[in-house]
């Protein structure tokens, strides 16, 4: 299987399947010297683990990260870093009824297809739980971006969307609440409606807003690895995400040139910022904002029909401990994921110019 690696010189590569022994990644090219701090790491698994609240998953599983190289006496040493969370609280016979069938929506049938065979348990390697290795990853990056403040918060679950713009918002408060939306009147709605959904044996998706402050002039190279093309794609490469959008995004097409255009301060900065902190490719010095939209989850714990390996029609059900929205524990995974992006093109664009 290819495509277990993101990132050209700040570059992780993660391995383990959802019910194997253990999760893990090895994250390549973090320069020595860099100060980490290994509880805020643990702090990032922590917003991103299972059980941790009503309304989503209750898999209880501690997500310890283990450190084995890469760090010595608080510090990275230049050398890859390896590291790994044993998982402790499978149930895989969750899923003994999906052995021979497929489940809508999920990457089952594509699996068996294309390998012959696959990991049933909980999707194997297909699972979510991969992400728990990104956010790692992530944390390490972000303590790498000192001076860059990246927060991601929950905008929108299912047709409850905030009215506020993110300079109206109060980030402090996103980790107030279990849905991690800085609005708490609008919080309150929508836990009251995840809640409800999961009532039902069903699931509903939703969006996630991200920004990053404090980034420099100049991350990005033209053409083909664009800035904003790479976040796409990093953003694009988490389970569930179906769209992605920066700036002014589908909106943008409302407004004639003349409307959308950033017009320059003298400093070099602009009056408005609908490109979100991104021109040509390369980061302008404003700030990055984009959305991040998740379908439901797939796991639906209803009747549903479906086929087998013979291609029979069959009829089966949900079972095991699935998050009836997703997006609340996302927030971190899409944090991590835009650290890994800045934090790689931070090293890239060492190499411009003298």
């Amino acid at each position: 299987m290819a495509g277990n690696s993101f990132g050209e010189l700040f570059r992780l590569t993660t391995f383990g399947e959802s019910h194997g022994k253990a999760i893990g990644g090895v994250l390549d090219g973090c320069p020595a010297g860099v100060e980490l701090d290994i509880e805020k790491i643990q702090l990032e698994l922590n917003r991103r683990k299972p059980g941790q609240s009503a309304i989503v998953t209750q898999r209880k599983e501690p997500d310890t990260v283990e450190v084995y190289s890469g760090i010595f006496e608080g510090k990275t040493t230049g050398t890859p870093i390896g590291f790994a969370i044993h998982n402790t609280n499978q149930k895989s016979k969750d899923y003994s009824h999906i052995k021979d069938s497929y489940r809508p929506s999920h990457a089952d049938y594509v699996y068996d297809k294309k390998y012959g065979f696959r990991d049933y348990r909980g999707g194997g390697r297909s699972s979510a739980r991969e992400t728990a290795s990104r956010v790692v990853a992530g944390a390490i990056a972000k303590q790498f971006l000192s001076d860059i403040q990246i927060n991601a918060f929950v905008s929108q679950v299912g047709e409850l969307k905030m009215g506020k713009s993110y300079q109206e918002l109060d980030f402090s408060l996103i980790e107030s609440n279990p849905v991690r939306c800085p609005d708490p009147e609008m919080a309150q709605k929508m836990e009251d409606y995840i809640k409800s959904i999961k009532k039902e044996g069903d699931t509903i998706g939703g969006v996630i807003t991200c920004v990053a402050q404090n980034v420099p002039i100049g991350l990005g190279e033209p053409v083909f690895d664009k800035l904003h093309a790479t976040l796409g794609a990093a953003m694009l490469s988490i389970n569930a995400v179906k769209g992605f959008e920066y700036g002014s995004g589908f909106e943008g097409i409302k407004m004639k040139g003349s409307e959308h255009n950033d017009a320059f301060n003298p400093d070099g900065t602009t009056k408005t910022n609908r490109s979100g902190g991104v021109q040509g490719g390369i980061s302008n010095g404003m700030d990055i904002y984009f959305n991040v939209a998740f379908k439901p989850v797939a796991t639906i714990l209803q009747s549903y029909e479906t086929i087998n390996k013979e291609g029979e029609p069959v009829t089966t059900q949900g079972k095991g401990r699935h998050d009836p929205c997703v997006v609340p524990r996302a927030v971190p995974i899409v944090e991590a994921m835009a650290a890994l992006v800045l934090a790689d093109f931070t090293l890239l664009a060492r190499t411009n110019k003298i």
